[in-house]
């Protein structure tokens, strides 16, 4: 039998918390019964969301009033104390007393306080925030998303390593398909930088990928590769405007659908059909950025989700420790 995974949620991040965070764990763990649940907050607000018989080694509830806030900035988060739920997470992955760390938080002090906490693994420069994009087939891995705005082409080499270790821990049975986002698919196109990462990505010898060269912007959702790398100024961008385009088609349907009496009835004779696109482009289902490079596993669940979407961040959690993500990580680097 295998030992069960320990996740440390940070339960006072994010909008709606802890409500959200707890309900979330709630719905986590129905499926997930080999879990315990370190759960850092105001013990008073959490008590009153859980079953009143809980079990306790489950549902291990660290109590905390202290909380960073989404108006902090990095730094006045990392100085507000190590008595914050968000410090604290971080610090039982550190301790070893959790497996890996999760907050819906500030995205920027979760960022600091990460790397004030945590090492980096040997031989890697950044750490790259990376999450999980649909495409046509299942889901690509896409990173950086926003942690480093320049990078070298190193640097991009080894966010296609740790990406492609993350797909495999994700999804096992398939294999790492890498490409460098970029304006144009011809070799000669882009910057030195993305020319450079082309080259030494085309040579490295023993790859844990198979590297398919360059694509465009709107062939990311194609399916012909699965691990998407660029620096995280254009993929932070990337990011905001395919949220907002998915957010843009599936308000358009409700109101075609419901603006008059033929829309309503083309919506129910479509329903099955609109059910599944709604379903694809829903961001709950791929709620989990991972905050990648570092020695110990920390996923960023988005702020604004609600307790499915938290649910689906700890699924997240339980995938990369229970398939070894840091270890892939270090042994594809190694070689």
């Amino acid at each position: 039998m295998e030992p069960k995974i320990k996740i440390a949620v940070d339960a006072m991040g994010g909008e709606n918390s802890p409500k959200k965070v707890i309900y979330g764990i709630l719905e986590n763990y129905k499926n997930n019964k080999d879990i315990i649940y370190n759960i850092f907050g105001d013990k008073e607000k959490i008590l009153i969301l859980l079953p009143k018989n809980f079990d306790k080694e489950v549902f291990n509830i660290i109590d905390t009033k202290n909380k960073i806030l989404d108006t902090d900035s990095p730094l006045s988060a990392a100085k507000k104390g190590k008595d914050t739920s968000m410090w604290l997470t971080i610090q039982s992955v550190k301790n070893n007393d959790s497996d890996v760390a999760i907050s819906a938080g500030n995205t920027g002090a979760l960022f600091v306080i990460s790397k004030l906490n945590l090492k980096m693994i040997e031989n890697i420069d950044k750490p790259a925030l990376s999450a999980l994009w649909p495409n046509k087939n299942n889901f690509n891995v896409v990173l950086d998303l926003g942690a480093n705005i320049e990078c070298n082409n190193k640097n991009l080499v080894d966010f296609s390593i740790m990406g492609s270790s993350l797909f495999k821990s994700l999804y096992p049975n398939d294999e790492p398909v890498v490409a460098l986002l970029n304006i144009g698919s011809e070799e000669l196109k882009g910057n030195d930088i993305i020319k450079k990462a082309y080259q030494d990505l085309t040579n490295i010898k023993n790859k844990n990928f198979n590297f398919y060269g360059y694509v465009e912007g709107n062939q990311i959702m194609d399916g012909k590769v699965n691990v998407i790398v660029t620096d995280g100024f254009t993929g932070n961008i990337a990011l905001k405007t395919a949220e907002g385009t998915a957010n843009f088609i599936v308000k358009e349907f409700k109101k075609s659908m419901t603006s008059n009496f033929l829309g309503k009835l083309s919506g129910l004779i479509n329903f099955a059909n609109l059910n599944k696109i709604k379903k694809k482009l829903d961001p709950r289902l791929y709620n989990g950025a991972i905050l990648i490079g570092l020695d110990s596993p920390v996923v960023k669940s988005h702020g604004s989700t609600d307790y499915i979407g938290f649910s689906n961040s700890l699924n997240v959690c339980v995938k990369i420790v229970r398939n070894n993500l840091i270890q892939k990580i270090k042994d594809n680097i190694s070689k």
